[in-house]
């Protein structure tokens, strides 16, 4: 049994904020640190990035997502099998997000959440797909919402603090959805999942958690060593490509579009380079829309579908990224 993407699409808040605006926050809440104007903009290349509404939840991101794409498909809530809601963000510690998900859609199927940072959406499809395959459903709803806006550090108190926050900076709001089927062709044809667990701390959010106790001068806020991160999937991502290709024996020509998880312009070169990937073979987000964390592929997608840079008989290739740290590698036949 085959399992194709029917459909996907992405949400992006209407609001968008500005390099200058940024910097224009931090300096404000920061009286002691002397950001210099550009400072953000040199490191990551985002120019703009999408902020949710205040009272707006990860959950009603993910609906404006699923609920575009499926009256687009014209598919009613009540035939989904299932609806996975596979984010970095939720909207509470429990119950999982995807139950608010499916009450604001109507929709009455089982749920359940998948994270894993910013490859939760990939991780998603490669568990929906597991489960169509296996007989169990056949129509399952993938959706994410994040908010990488609420998880950025306004006051710092020096250099080293700023580039420790420097992420959250980048960091957009976002939501998707994808539904997945089975089908008699295409599809999902090749998934590869490699995680090297020993970077965990390299990139994380403290807080709410057992491991560790409240301390309102961190929890919540994002941090990282984003050199580190980088080294860590640079030893990672091209073999693991490799290997994907020659056990397809595909070339990266076979393909219309590789879709990459995106977090700045610098990391989108360097791994460009490593991976051997055309610049014509890329769906370049980050600049306009900043890291929209796990968002990123079906986002990617959408825009070359809605492009014509890929239609139905196209391959498309995902390649997820992530914090703890992990790579994920996915074939696609459209």
């Amino acid at each position: 049994m085959n399992v194709s993407i029917r459909g996907v699409t992405a949400y992006l808040p209407p609001t968008l904020v500005t390099d200058e605006e940024v910097e224009a926050r931090i300096r404000r809440h920061s009286p002691g640190y002397p950001l210099r104007p550009g400072a953000i903009a040199k490191v990551s290349g985002v120019r703009t990035r999408h902020r949710a509404e205040l009272g707006e939840q990860a959950s009603d991101l993910a609906v404006h997502a699923a609920d575009k794409l499926l009256s687009g498909l014209g598919v009613d809530t009540g035939e989904l099998d299932l609806i996975v809601f596979a984010a970095a963000a939720q909207d509470v510690m429990e119950p999982a997000t995807s139950h608010i998900v499916a009450a604001k859609l109507g929709a009455t199927c089982p749920v359940f959440d998948v994270k894993n940072a910013c490859n939760s959406f990939l991780n998603g499809v490669q568990v929906a797909e597991a489960l169509i395959q296996t007989g169990q459903h056949r129509r399952i709803l993938v959706c994410s919402g994040e908010l990488g806006s609420r998880v950025a550090r306004w006051s710092v108190a020096d250099r080293e603090q700023f580039a420790d926050s420097l992420a959250g900076y980048t960091l957009s709001d976002a939501g998707a959805a994808m539904l997945l089927e089975a089908s008699a062709g295409g599809g999902i044809f090749y998934r590869d999942f490699t995680a090297d667990s020993s970077s965990w701390h390299v990139s994380s959010i403290p807080g709410n958690g057992a491991a560790e106790g409240r301390d309102p001068e961190r929890d919540g806020y994002i941090r990282g060593d984003g050199r580190a991160l980088l080294e860590s999937v640079a030893q990672q991502l091209g073999p693991q490509l490799d290997r994907a290709l020659a056990a397809t024996g595909l070339t990266r020509e076979d393909f219309a579009v590789f879709c990459v998880h995106q977090v700045a312009t610098p990391y989108l070169r360097a791994l460009q380079g490593l991976s051997g990937l055309a610049e014509d073979k890329l769906v370049v987000t980050v600049a306009d829309h900043g890291n929209v964390a796990s968002c990123s592929i079906p986002l990617q997608l959408s825009i070359a579908l809605e492009s014509g840079r890929c239609g139905p008989g196209d391959k498309v290739a995902f390649i997820g990224l992530a914090g703890g740290t992990s790579i994920g590698v996915m074939f696609v036949e459209l």
